[in-house]
Formats: structure tokens, sequence, C-alpha cells
């Protein structure tokens, strides 16, 4: 009978490309956005739209900036750690001198927060110190949150992984009920819980782990740091594209329009709900491709790479039509806001031009080509800013339609770039694709 339970078992892993926990990390994502949504329709309607607004640019700096930061630590963390499991070499001294990288970006982070602290309070935060504090707090949770994370996932730990997502959004929106049931009305302590939620989600996660930190041969600096630069170059530039706007709308507002920046992330979050689907899709066919790169798989990789893109395309197309569509009635539903239907078609596409910059960029990265990803990124963002400038005088509709072109630019680059990679000849690299695998914007 055991025989036959391990054969049935290896049967099931056959039609089962996917590694174990991936499933898990779905469900922690699905939590994630859930509950991100909760907080955000709970807060608006405790705060109303003034209170609200400060909130809203505090969720928009820390989930800009935080992931920005460090979501290429957890890049690098996870595939320095899956290269000496693969060979059985303890990762100990890579989370270390990981641990150390992190901690210096967290310390330039916290001194220019410490530095803008006045200017925030003035333009944005509404004079409460509280939410200088609260970003600070963010920051420090997000900056050990990406650290276990790769540490969990370069070890093939997907369960805490997915502990953590989950965790994370579920205190964060207790705490938010907990405050519009006690009947707060300003936004401090709301930041609060955006601040603490991912310390309390990192003791949660990984209360129980052990062996995270074991011998091995000592790390250089080169172990951690292969490509960081180009992906830390690329990863804020991402982030600025897909979490930007409700900035874009703050700094260009009067102080007139001081709530619209709140008005337009709500908008925002309903425009890129497909891009949640998205990532359940590459949940499911990135570890394929993994596989494919390890056996230097080119043609196969290749037709990955096409179902990949096939989807999103099919993403991108209900992005749009849903987010013009329904997106309005959904506002007002979650968050009691008037938003119209050309507000949500346009974010709704620039969610979709950005899935597709996103789907090419990882494979991009899979080819080894980095510093093409970041330049995509990059000139992505001056389209934006530049095309933001110029455009019409309706506060809402040029930073829509500067998103738009934004990622738009950067979808085109990374095509150009995926194209001269395969024409060079180039290969994917197993260790490049776990770096892709990692490229996802998970939080809301």
């Amino acid at each position: 009978m055991e025989g036959s339970g391990t054969t049935l078992r290896a049967r099931a892993a056959a039609r089962n490309p996917l590694p174990e926990g991936t499933a898990a990390v779905g469900v922690g994502l699905v939590v994630s956005g859930i509950t991100a949504y909760g907080f955000l329709a709970v807060a608006k309607r405790a705060l109303g739209d003034e209170a609200y607004a400060p909130l809203a640019l505090l969720w928009t700096l820390v989930f800009l900036v935080g992931p920005g930061f460090f979501l290429p630590v957890e890049q690098e963390i996870s595939r320095a750690l899956a290269a000496r499991r693969a060979t059985g070499i303890g990762g100990g001294p890579v989370l270390k001198r990981a641990a150390l990288l992190a901690i210096g970006l967290l310390a330039l982070l916290l001194a220019g927060t410490a530095a803008g602290a006045g200017v925030l309070m003035d333009k944005s935060f509404d004079g409460q110190v509280l939410l200088v504090v609260s970003l600070a707090l963010a920051f420090t949770g997000v900056a050990a949150g990406h650290v276990a994370r790769g540490a969990c996932s370069g070890q093939g730990r997907f369960k805490p992984y997915a502990v953590y997502l989950g965790s994370d959004g579920i205190v964060r929106l207790l705490m938010c009920l907990g405050l519009a049931a006690a009947g707060v009305k300003t936004a401090g302590p709301y930041g609060l819980a955006v601040g603490l939620a991912p310390i309390i989600a990192v003791v949660i996660a990984m209360a129980r782990e052990r062996g995270l930190v074991e011998d091995g041969p000592p790390a250089p600096w080169r172990e951690v740091t292969g490509a960081l630069i180009a992906l830390l170059i690329g990863s804020i530039f991402s982030f600025t594209l897909v979490n930007g706007g409700p900035l874009a709308v703050d700094l260009l507002g009067t102080d007139i329009e001081q709530a619209d920046a709140g008005r337009f992330l709500n908008a925002l979050l309903i425009g890129r709900i497909p891009l949640f689907l998205f990532q359940a899709v590459q949940a499911a066919l990135l570890p394929r491709l993994s596989a494919l790169a390890g056996g230097n798989l080119l043609e196969e990789f290749r037709v990955g790479i096409r179902r990949l893109l096939y989807v999103t395309g099919a993403l991108g197309v209900l992005a749009a039509c849903g987010s013009y569509l329904i997106g309005p009635f959904v506002v007002q539903t979650l968050f009691d806001d008037e938003i119209d239907h050309r507000t949500l078609g346009l974010l709704g596409l620039s969610c979709a031009a950005y899935m597709v910059a996103l789907a090419l960029g990882q494979a991009v990265i899979a080819l080894s080509g980095h510093r093409l990803v970041a330049a995509s990124w990059a000139v992505g963002v001056a389209a934006f800013v530049g095309v933001t400038a110029v455009a019409t005088d309706d506060l809402f509709l040029r930073v829509e339609v500067g998103l738009v072109a934004g990622a738009s630019v950067s979808a085109v680059c990374m095509a150009a770039a995926l194209i001269s990679r395969l024409r060079a000849g180039a290969q994917p690299d197993a260790a490049s694709v776990v770096e892709a695998l990692h490229d996802i914007p998970l939080e809301p």
C-alpha cells in the first residue's frame, strides 16, 4: 500500500508542475487584496473625504517606496538561497549579508523621512506627526517583511510566505475596524495600523520557523548583490507607475482639491483589480517557465512566454472594459465616491498596459536583461512625468493620460528589449528566472 501511495503522489506531482505551496501563496495574495480594499473602504467611510486624503497619501508612499526599495532585496535573497539550497549549502551567511543590506537601505529611507517630515506634514499629512511616525514604522515592517519573504521562498517554505501576506492584511483590517467602531475621526491612528501591521505579520509568520539561518561558507557581497542595482532602479520606477497617480494628484492639486488624492486612489484601486488576477496567472505559469529555464529548453520557454502574454492581453481587455463599464458603480458602492466612466476606463487601460510591460519585463529578466528592464521602466516614468506636465488642465485627466502613456511606453520598450535578447541568442537563466518570479507587485 505504501508503494502504491508513493506512486499516486508521484503521478500527481507529474501532472502538477507547480512547486508545493504555490496554492498557499495564492490564497495569501487573495486575502491580502481583499483586506486591503476592506481597510480603505472602512477608513474612508469612517473618516470622510477630507480626513481620508492624508491616509490615502500615506498608503501611496508606503506601497510605492517600501516595496520599490526592498522587493529587489527579496529577489536577491531568494535567488542566492535557492542556488545554495540546490547544492546543499547552508544559507545563513547569505541571510546575514542581506539583513545588513536591508538595514542600510532602511536607514536611508528613515533618514529621508526625518529630513522631509516638515514638508510631508505641511503638504500631504495635514500636520499630523503620527502619520510620519506611521510611515517610518511601515518602512521598517516592509523591510523586515521582504527579507522574511525572500528567506522563505528561497528555501521553498511557501506556507509562512502566505501567512505573512494574509496576516499583514488581516491585522491591518482588524485594527481599522476597531478604530472605526470606537468613532476615531483622525487619520493618524489608522496610519498606525498601516505601520504596525507588517511588523506584527513578520512575527506571526516567522514565530515557528526553524533552520532558516543554517551555517554555510561565507557569502561575499556579490552573492547577494549580483543584479541589485538594476533591480532596484527598475523596481522604484515600476512602483512609481503603478502607485504614483495619487501622489501626482496631490502635488498638482490646489488647496481646494485637497481631498482629490484620496478619491483618485480609490478609483485606481478599482481600475487595477485585474492586476490581482494577473498575479494568480503568474503564480501558475512562472514556476513552469523556471523549470524550462533550468533545462535550457529555449523553444518551450518561448511558448510559455507567448502563453503568458496571451493571457495578459486578455486580462488587459478585461481591465479596460470592466473598469469603464462597472468601475464607477464599484467605487460608489465601496467608497461612496462619484467617479466618472472616463476616469475608470483610462485607469483600466493603464493597468492593462502595465501588466503587459510587467510580463514582458519578467521574460527579459529571465534572459538576464536586468539593465534593459530598468531602462524600460525609467523611460516609462519619464513619459508619465512629461505627458502629465503638458496635458490638459483637468487634474484627473492629465494624470490618467500620463499613466496610460507611461505604462504603454514601458511596454513598447520591454517588447523591444525582449526581441533584442532573443535575437542575440540569450538563453533563459535559472537564477534570473528566480528573480523574475519575485518581480510581482503583490501589494495592492
